[in-house]
């Protein structure tokens, strides 16, 4: 297959060209190895509880991912990279992890009164958070 993309701290929205792109859907495509997850949640401030809600995957599955060395499918490791996509975006919008953690954990008017992380489940409302990111750091705050 195509060359993978690193996927690290730096691996954010305004960073990614066309050819980047490719190399996310060739990531994809080839599946995110179960370290590489290790190394992203690591970075996150999501157990490993709050990783398989947001992949769907129970928590017994994570531990034969981790003991067998597997590979994601394609349908989880696009929603990692999606989440590591917002996680990055939003350290960028706050400054820092802490600041940008502590906005995860508190409740949102703008998004209807809950947690902002508990919208990272779902391909839409991972959009509504890169969407709200996106207000805030041009400073529109409603």
């Amino acid at each position: 297959m195509g060359q993978a993309l690193k996927i690290d701290d730096s691996l954010s929205y305004k960073l990614i060209d066309d050819k980047d792109v490719f190399m996310l859907i060739s990531t994809v495509r080839e599946g995110i190895k179960y370290a590489l997850f290790q190394a992203i949640a690591a970075k996150s401030p999501f157990s490993t509880t709050e990783w398989s809600g947001f992949l769907h995957l129970s928590e017994r599955t994570f531990q034969r991912y981790k003991k067998e060395k597997r590979t994601f499918d394609p349908l989880h490791s696009e929603k990692i990279l999606e989440i590591t996509l917002v996680y990055n975006k939003g350290v960028e919008v706050f400054g820092d992890k802490a600041n940008f953690d502590a906005w995860l954990e508190a409740r949102n008017v703008a998004l209807g009164g809950i947690k902002p992380k508990e919208l990272l489940d779902n391909t839409f409302g991972i959009g509504l958070l890169k969407d709200e990111l996106t207000r805030i750091e041009h400073g529109v705050l409603a």
